[in-house]
């Protein structure tokens, strides 16, 4: 008895030595991480010369560095700047961010102007009377850009609040800023969406500034979730005329406030991502809500779920309801040499299409689909067979399954490159397709837009969107999806490798692919 009381003992302190230990090792490894260096570079320039001044900028441009100052961030401020200030600035800013792993930030405020689907960023010494002299007078943004790759940075966001009514005449390609991808690592926003103006404010801030300085300051709040509720609150203070604008091509989460103390600089350290069980729970209360408002006509309620769940696992199907409410009144104009995706469909619309085995590419069925039915939003193929929404949402699929709420497979505003959405939706089995474990539970689809490019189906050849997606369902159900989308909205081909649970722990193929044999629309 004594000897196994003493063994205890000996196995008690070599856990709490062990214990030590690895609080050590995490204490010394936090120690050693790399620290998150978050150098801002924050523009505001009021002071041009005659009916091109401005009010807001340089008001912009101070509360800005004092936001930007409190979430951590060294700030670089300028305001009212010259060229020559303005490119000494930027270069400043890529000395200070050289090789450190870092997150460059730029805020701009002021006028700016695209040329040849390039933007510029227009000091207060600027007096441009021709394209040539924007050229040779203003600041490219693409250098920011460049700064911020060649200093080796993580994280790059740039803030252009610059997209006002240009007061040079003769200067500009079009109104309003061009829409560029965003290169790996970077996160671009715009005050309005690209091709379009906006306000400069009636209080000490502009309207989308004002609302940028509020969200930056609540806690825990991922960069999509700030620049998302920003876009609400704009597009719903200005009712609709003008809607901010951002693309994306972070691969990592980046918080503004983490909790840091101004002027601190600590270890980098990702946000804890949720469970499984976590985000079960959620998608539960969002269903709920989602319940509770889908039969509504009243936008404010769209607006609030949005506003409460910004990156909500089915936030694309409210949006779609938002849009279909109260059509926002600006478009975005699309990158240089690409289509906008123009969802263009009346009753009698017909598409042919084929399916493929996906091992071995011998046909296994062919369907026509017709469009017999549109109300409210409501798009029913082949008398209610398969229903979908004007905004690529479904709502009953072509083998009977139902989707509440529609399960998004296509962005509900427009089509960008680096675009990501999740979409989760209760699936509803129709009773010929046995299940198991119930006929009612959960489908999820991750989506990105990741190129634009040619291709050919039996229909013709032609410019489509390729978006990759992941599967997963409760059911068993996994894999990926990969499918172009052409201008009119259609899924000229679609591609799945899948499987599903079966019994006893085995698997069975669910690949297929699927085209469009044929498009006939009624005169």
């Amino acid at each position: 008895m004594i000897q196994v009381f003493a063994a205890s003992q000996r196995v008690q302190r070599f856990l709490s030595r062990a214990l030590v230990a690895l609080g050590a090792l995490a204490a010394s490894a936090q120690a050693n991480a790399p620290l998150d260096i978050r150098i801002a570079l924050v523009i505001g320039n009021s002071a041009y010369p005659g009916n091109a001044a401005l009010s807001n900028p340089a008001n912009d441009a101070k509360a800005m560095s004092e936001q930007l100052r409190k979430l951590g961030f060294q700030v670089l401020e300028l305001r009212d700047g010259s060229r020559g200030q303005m490119t000494e600035a930027i270069d400043d800013a890529r000395k200070r961010l050289q090789g450190k792993n870092g997150v460059g930030m730029l805020y701009y405020a002021g006028h700016g102007l695209q040329i040849n689907w390039r933007n510029y960023m227009v000091p207060v010494d600027a007096q441009p009377k021709t394209q040539n002299d924007v050229v040779a007078q203003a600041v490219d943004v693409d250098a920011v850009i460049n700064a911020f790759k060649e200093a080796g940075n993580r994280v790059n966001i740039l803030v252009l609040d610059a997209c006002r009514n240009n007061p040079y005449d003769g200067t500009a390609s079009t109104k309003g800023l061009a829409q560029i991808d965003a290169v790996p690592g970077t996160f671009l926003a715009y005050a309005t969406a690209p091709g379009n103006t906006a306000d400069d404010g009636e209080g000490s801030n502009g309207l989308y500034t004002g609302y940028l300085l509020q969200e930056l300051a609540k806690p825990v709040s991922r960069i999509e979730d700030v620049f998302k509720r920003v876009r609400l609150q704009v597009r719903q203070k200005s009712r609709g005329s003008q809607i901010p604008w951002e693309s994306t091509s972070l691969e990592e989460d980046f918080v503004f406030n983490d909790g840091r103390s101004p002027g601190a600089t600590v270890p980098m350290a990702p946000p804890p991502k949720p469970k499984p069980a976590e985000l079960d729970q959620r998608f539960l209360r969002e269903k709920a809500e989602w319940d509770r408002i889908k039969a509504s006509r009243n936008p404010d309620d769209f607006y609030a779920f949005l506003q409460a769940y910004p990156s909500s696992a089915i936030s694309e199907a409210v949006q779609s309801r938002l849009d279909q409410l109260s059509k926002p009144l600006v478009t975005a104009t699309p990158v240089h040499g690409r289509h906008s995706v123009q969802r263009d469909v009346q009753v009698g619309d017909e598409i042919e299409q084929v399916y493929r085995d996906y091992l071995t590419n011998l046909e296994t069925r062919r369907e026509t689909l017709r469009v017999t039915s549109i109300k409210d939003g409501i798009i029913e193929i082949n008398n209610g067979q398969q229903i979908v929404t004007l905004a690529g949402g479904t709502i009953r699929n072509d083998i009977g399954i139902e989707f509440d709420p529609p399960i998004q497979s296509l962005p509900a505003d427009e089509f960008q490159i680096g675009k990501r959405w999740v979409s989760r939706s209760q699936e509803t089995m129709p009773k010929h397709i046995p299940t198991p474990i119930g006929d009612v539970g959960w489908v999820e689809q991750d989506m990105r837009v990741v190129a634009y490019e040619e291709i050919t189906v039996p229909a013709g050849t032609m410019y489509a969107y390729r978006i990759e997606a992941s599967l997963r369902s409760y059911r068993g159900l996994s894999g990926k999806l990969t499918y172009w989308v052409d201008s009119r909205g259609t899924i000229a081909k679609y591609v799945r490798r899948a499987k599903v649970s079966v019994a006893n722990g085995a698997t069975r193929d669910n690949s297929w692919t699927r085209e469009v044999v044929r498009i006939h629309k009624p005169r």
